[in-house]
């Protein structure tokens, strides 16, 4: 599949394993991950940065084969309700670091046209979760109020 922004082809990711439920490895207690999960969740970590926790200290390489919905989901039943979804953060993480950049390097063409790019996929995202009703229909992404909540 091509690229969005550029001319290239896109690179393969990798694949999960089609069977990681019945290895020996595998954490098999459902309450101690849950635990796990919300103890993590008040410590103030991402869904992806959880799974990644999940997968490298606790043994569990996929919640979602783990207990059968997604991580996302799971947080959701917990009763945890972000503000903002976790894709959206990062790229207006990204947006205010190359805003923080250019005002330093006002030459720097190229931080220019990653910052359009950056801003046109904030505005699509944006648009996909209110037509999804994750976020409030009067919702604007402004650079200057995100760099308040944004650390």
């Amino acid at each position: 599949m091509a690229r969005r922004y550029s001319k290239k082809k896109g690179v393969s990711g990798s694949t999960k394993p089609l069977n990681v439920d019945n290895s020996e490895w595998v954490n098999k207690d459902p309450k101690a991950v849950k635990d796990v999960i919300i103890e993590l969740d008040k410590a103030g970590k991402s869904a992806s940065q959880i799974g990644i926790i999940l997968r490298d200290s606790h043994a569990v390489p996929d919640v979602k084969a783990f207990f059968g919905k997604s991580l996302g989901a799971m947080l959701t039943e917990i009763g945890v309700k972000k503000e903002v979804p976790d894709d959206l953060l990062a790229l207006i993480k990204r947006d205010i670091a190359i805003a923080k950049h250019r005002e330093s390097n006002k030459k720097d063409m190229t931080a220019k046209r990653g910052q359009q790019l950056t801003l046109s996929k904030i505005n699509k995202l944006v648009d996909y979760y209110k037509a999804n009703k994750v976020l409030e229909l009067d919702w604007s992404y402004e650079r200057s109020k995100a760099m308040q909540w944004v650390v």
